[in-house]
């Protein structure tokens, strides 16, 4: 059975959450709810998330924030930003933060489906090639399902995570350094400090994947140069 995608959807408002919850799960997609900015990012961080909904006026911290936080951490991630505000300014600068669409309240469930649809296709058709199950040591990495187990156990990652895992793994015992990083996640899209972002995607995924992520076993940095993982040597024959 093909798995559902999820969104994590974010609103301050009980109501709202109740009623779009309701509607997005009939319309077949598995929803997380948060009420708050803290809620949303730690929810974002625990779980893999296929798009976010997101209110701009939340008790703890403005939309427009939390979408600057998502983006240090996946860049890639479809964000439709819900909101009362309709000046042409804010607009702007929600799309400025990294938001892929805009949505002015009072609207129609029949209008954010189908801008849900049209974001998680464009996402779909940037990462539509053909990409193999990888096995490495105790790394299993599937691109179908979009799963990865460690040991046996299931690693909950991120959209961005899940691909800078495959790659690394994809070159396993090669040392990759962040520009190759960045050119094959990001391609040729402009960054902010993206040499932090990349080491920012490193450290979760070894608080992740390591028994001790201040001495990394798989992921390994190679001082000066970039990053590579653990390759399992074969016994030879």
């Amino acid at each position: 059975m093909e798995k559902k995608q999820t969104i994590l959807l974010v609103d301050d408002d009980p109501d709202i959450l109740l009623v779009l919850k309701g509607n997005l799960r009939l319309a077949g997609y598995e929803v997380i709810t948060a009420e708050t900015a803290q809620e949303a990012l730690q929810s974002f961080r625990r779980h893999p998330v296929d798009l976010m909904i997101l209110d701009l006026t939340l008790p703890d911290l403005d939309g427009l924030e939390i979408c600057c936080h998502v983006r240090e951490m996946d860049e890639e991630i479809p964000i439709i930003m819900l909101t009362a505000r309709d000046s042409l300014t804010d607009k702007v600068m929600g799309f400025d933060c990294g938001a892929d669409d805009y949505i002015v309240k009072p609207f129609e469930f029949l209008e954010l489906k189908a801008r849900i649809k049209t974001c998680l296709r464009r996402w779909e058709k940037r990462h539509e090639k053909v990409k193999t199950r990888l096995e490495e040591g105790p790394l299993v990495i599937d691109p179908v399902t979009r799963e990865a187990r460690f040991e046996g156990r299931p690693v909950h990652l991120t959209k961005r995570e899940f691909d800078l895992l495959y790659y690394l793994v994809s070159h396993a015992g090669q040392v990759l350094s962040r520009d190759d990083i960045r050119h094959a996640l990001w391609g040729k899209r402009r960054l902010y400090s993206w040499s932090r972002t990349i080491d920012v995607h490193i450290q979760h995924l070894r608080l992740k994947l390591e028994k001790d992520p201040k001495n990394p076993s798989f992921i390994q940095t190679v001082p000066g140069v970039g990053y590579r993982y653990w390759k399992e040597e074969k016994p030879r024959t």
